[in-house]
């Protein structure tokens, strides 16, 4: 099964690109994983805010197909433990899921088609973070789910 984050934005600053990066190659060491940005829109100023998330939501579902099992980190999705974020991957694996797809929205969220088309919306925190802040989180988490999966001592309960 491949992994992929997708998210709209640009790449994190320096210090939190050297931490995702360090978190992304130890990731690989468990399962194919990769991160893709997809650049904001340009001149939203005059547009509204429905109309920024439809855009968004296009430019996403470009890039899904319809084999793709996709997860919205969304606040309001559902949470997980650490553990049962793990659960949540090996559930995945074992359905013979060939591509898990997890998004991050625009500043505003997704789009009522984004919703329509995910087959699972995760929330991360009632927080909200910031998008370069929630990816790091995310990839930590990632890795995290593995080492639990592996029985690795990285996780404490």
């Amino acid at each position: 099964m491949k992994i992929k984050l997708l998210f709209i934005g640009k790449e994190n600053l320096e210090e939190l690109q050297t931490a995702s990066q360090d978190y992304i190659s130890k990731i690989n060491n468990y399962n194919p994983f990769e991160i893709e940005a997809i650049p904001y829109l340009k001149n939203t100023k005059s547009l509204s805010v429905e109309i920024q998330k439809k855009q968004e939501g296009e430019l996403f579902l470009k890039k899904i197909t319809t084999q793709d099992v996709v997860v919205l980190l969304d606040e309001r999705g559902k949470e997980y433990s650490s553990l049962q974020f793990s659960q949540f991957i090996q559930q995945r694996c074992n359905s013979g899921c060939k591509n898990l797809l997890f998004l991050i929205g625009g500043a505003y969220g997704f789009s009522e088609e984004l919703y329509q088309r995910a087959n699972f919306t995760l929330s991360m925190s009632k927080m909200t973070f910031p998008h370069k802040l929630a990816r790091l989180l995310f990839v930590e988490q990632l890795y995290r789910a593995f080492t639990i999966l592996k029985g690795e001592p990285y996780h404490h309960e």
